[in-house]
């Protein structure tokens, strides 16, 4: 945390209430100049269980692995300064990692909170219904290059394998790409049904202001990740939508170096156009297009479900033939 004064008490309140009292909260202060410090300190001296590790300012990155280097539990986990736990969310995250010892990372659901006074966008209002109703490792898993499945505060997991893979310090998102190194290990992911957090969303958060949490930083992952794997080897793609989503990724995976051999598409007006150099061809002739990776690549509500639809009854395999991305 950094001058995070506003939202602190409020944060370290939700903690200090969890029904699970075996616990302790690392807090770090990467630098904080607004007297979130003086707050942490104060508190700490009421409640033994809080420990606070002063930093100069180093970045989030830097003050994630600073806390896991602290941290003697064999489970961790994450929080903001902004946001708010609800009260058992900590024991129903211990109690499933204990319980079930095949997930390794688990998340849970969320709550969408906003300035004061003020109502979180609707593009963020989308994506946590989205990521809320990703609750198995196949669903989370399956997803994966749409967007983060995950929303990084809300998760918990051991610490053995957090250790093992760490935060990469890069320009781009840690947690997603966390998430996406992780799924690459073997690792095996949850989300508890159970409402865990109230996620703040304001103007200044580093995912609206800072590049490294920017589309193209979001989408360059996501090629990176699928080059390791489905993708390997210079894989050609088929890209399902001709739409913005479509052409952003026909753009990346032929600066990549991966051929485009078509897009398919429903309108009838792109069918028998070229795009990039590759001809938009309707479903059906997508299955003379055996070999490839096909991308369903779109943004509309419903497309998605769609395409997986249809790609099913052409006999491709999703994690095999076919991914969704966005």
């Amino acid at each position: 945390m950094r001058d995070a004064a506003r939202t602190l008490e409020a944060c370290l309140g939700s903690l200090a209430g969890q029904t699970l009292a075996d616990h302790e909260v690392i807090a770090v202060d990467d630098g904080s100049g607004d007297g979130s410090g003086d707050i942490l300190r104060a508190r700490a001296r009421e409640d033994p269980r809080l420990r606070v590790v002063p930093t100069p300012p180093r970045g989030l990155v830097a003050a994630l692995r600073t806390a896991l280097a602290e941290a003697r539990a064999p489970l961790v986990a994450r929080m903001d300064a902004d946001d708010v736990a609800r009260s058992e969310r900590l024991a129903l995250q211990a109690e499933r990692l204990e319980r079930d010892e095949t997930v390794d990372v688990l998340g849970g659901r969320v709550i969408l909170t906003g300035a004061p006074g003020e109502r979180p966008g609707e593009g963020m209002r989308a994506y946590v219904e989205w990521q809320n109703g990703l609750l198995d490792h196949g669903a989370i898993l399956r997803d994966r290059f749409v967007e983060s499945p995950l929303v990084h505060p809300s998760v918990a997991m051991r610490a053995g394998p957090l250790r093992r893979l760490g935060w990469r310090d890069f320009d781009g998102p840690e947690d997603y790409d966390l998430w996406l190194r992780a799924m690459d290990a073997g690792l095996r992911f949850a989300k508890l049904a159970e409402v865990v957090l109230e996620w703040r969303d304001t103007p200044g958060r580093l995912t609206r202001t800072d590049p490294r949490y920017g589309p193209a930083r979001f989408l360059a992952l996501k090629l990176e990740a699928l080059g390791r794997g489905l993708l390997a080897a210079r894989r050609p793609a088929v890209v399902w939508g001709a739409g913005p989503v479509g052409k952003a990724w026909s753009r990346a995976l032929q600066a990549a170096g991966h051929e485009v051999q078509a897009f398919v598409e429903v309108d009838p007006r792109k069918i028998g156009e070229r795009i990039h150099g590759a001809p938009v061809v309707p479903p059906d002739g997508a299955a003379r297009l055996l070999g490839p990776l096909h991308l369903a690549a779109v943004g509309q509500r419903g497309a998605r479900e769609r395409i997986r639809d249809e790609a099913g009854r052409l006999g491709l395999v999703e994690g095999a033939d076919f991914v969704a991305v966005a």
